[in-house]
């Protein structure tokens, strides 16, 4: 039987999701509360992978439990046996079962992003914003979003190296807002690059600062150069916000509620 694990974390004290040799990440100590809860061995498929340092307020994972070889369990008891064992950093929604080729990474249709930054100093937000130095000009940076918008190939702000097949992103939202003391870049796509929100939000910032124009930032896309975009921000002001499904395809009862 496939299950769903619906979850956040505070990514500060990990190396990211994925499992590392000998480095603490989320994955490893989900797993490991997984196995002694369950009391076999039990891999977990993300529905990506964040950074070191990177949050994720909405974040999807599943694993398969051997039904026919282990005694059954009860999903939201076993919710609340894992927000009991698991850290404080990490916090258990739902887990809910799903067909048996559902998958937590293929199957997501859309991913949000957003990237918290601010220029002061906000004692209470340590590891949860990145500090500028500059008042950004938001209308400028919301022309450039809009920018952003008409292109899909992202190469210019993907990771050098990297063994995926195509750099093509069909974003679909991209605009700032002050939020406070903070101003946070939403970003919404059907898929990611690796680093690409990252950089796109210090290419936004360097719009915003005056450094580069808005032809400028058009002439960085269609280069498909790395090298020629802006620096990447640092990881702790990014939020995976939201993950989105076909639920009604890949969920086995119709109880499930999205939040």
């Amino acid at each position: 039987m496939r299950y769903f694990i619906h979850l956040a974390y505070n990514g500060t004290n990990y190396c990211g999701w994925q499992t590392q040799p000998e480095l603490p990440t989320v994955q490893l100590t989900l797993e490991q509360a997984l196995t002694t809860l369950l009391r076999c061995p039990i891999a977990i498929v993300g529905c990506g992978r964040t950074d070191t340092g990177v949050h994720a307020s909405d974040f999807y994972a599943h694993f398969d439990y051997p039904t026919d070889e282990r005694p059954s369990f009860d999903p939201q008891q076993l919710a609340f046996k894992l927000n009991s064992f698991l850290p404080a950093d990490i916090a258990i929604f739902d887990i809910f079962p799903v067909k048996d080729n559902a998958h937590a990474r293929f199957d997501a249709t859309a991913r949000t992003y957003q990237y918290h930054v601010s220029d002061r100093r906000l004692p209470f937000c340590q590891g949860m914003y990145s500090r500028i130095y500059f008042q950004p000009d938001i209308e400028l940076m919301n022309r450039a979003a809009e920018i952003l918008m008409e292109y899909d190939d992202f190469t210019s702000f993907a990771k050098l190296h990297t063994q995926v097949k195509t750099n093509i992103c069909h974003l679909s939202q991209a605009h700032w807002d002050t939020e406070g003391e903070q101003w946070v870049f939403t970003i919404r796509s059907n898929r990611f690059l690796r680093n690409m929100v990252r950089s796109v939000t210090g290419t936004l910032l360097d719009v915003g600062r005056g450094k580069l124009s808005l032809d400028g930032l058009r002439q960085i896309i269609e280069r498909k150069d790395r090298c020629a975009a802006g620096v990447s921000m640092p990881p702790q002001g990014l939020f995976l916000t939201r993950v989105e499904y076909p639920w009604e395809t890949i969920r086995i009862t119709n109880q499930f509620q999205t939040t």
